[in-house]
């Protein structure tokens, strides 16, 4: 399931966050399975860099307040955001699917059940730079507005596309779902939005609507792995 989410940043957050990026030290090569790191052409913020603990909060800040993303994702765990740049002299990252487990900094694993990336460039202000991604769904191009998200299968086959203009900036993340399969997130996320467009045209206490609460609670309990 791939969606996408407009304006996750405000105005003033992305600018904070573009301020700090254009003072940080970038480095290549880190985070990344041996296959992927023979595909991956671009720079990420080190973990030492003494702004990534605020410029997370940013962002794990934004995710938690966009009721259409927790909707969509229904998170049970994140990784810590990341931060990556492209540029023509670190233009790509080819092919590759995103490792399974990832580690949380307390030790624990964490299952990737979804990735995201949020879009912190103007698309005009750079040429290429496109999330490519195959999916069942055939093969999609994103390149979204800067403050902007989108989620998708971490099992998807995907690349950025390169930038042969300009800089791109974008933070990327993982999370595990409290519900694994992908087809039943789909049909939650549907059947939560129908909700919400009811909850708006009739009222909380219809009682159609409270039996459909129900159900999709239900469906949410009997399917959750949390």
């Amino acid at each position: 399931m791939l969606v996408t989410f407009d304006n996750i940043l405000t105005t003033e957050e992305l600018a904070a966050v573009r301020g700090q990026l254009a003072q940080a030290p970038w480095a290549s090569g880190l985070s990344a399975g041996p296959q992927a790191l023979q595909a991956k052409k671009n720079l990420q913020l080190p973990e030492d860099f003494a702004g990534l603990a605020d410029l997370r909060r940013v962002v794990i800040r934004a995710l938690n307040r966009s009721p259409l993303l927790l909707s969509a994702a229904l998170p049970y765990k994140v990784v810590p955001p990341n931060f990556n740049r492209y540029t023509p002299e670190h233009s790509h990252y080819g092919w590759h699917t995103d490792s399974t487990l990832r580690y949380l900094p307390d030790g624990s694993a964490l299952r990737t059940d979804i990735s995201a990336t949020l879009f912190l460039s103007n698309p005009d202000s750079y040429d290429g730079g496109e999330l490519h991604i195959e999916d069942t769904h055939g093969s999609q191009r994103i390149k979204l507005a800067a403050g902007s998200l989108v989620i998708y299968p971490s099992g998807s086959i995907h690349e950025v596309t390169p930038v042969t203009r300009g800089e791109r900036l974008a933070c990327y993340l993982f999370m595990q779902s409290v519900i694994k399969d992908t087809e039943c997130r789909r049909q939650l996320h549907e059947m939560d939005q129908a909700l919400m467009d009811l909850r708006q045209r009739c009222g909380e206490a219809d009682p159609a609507l409270v039996r459909l609460t129900g159900l999709y609670n239900n469906l949410l309990r009997r399917w959750s792995e949390c």
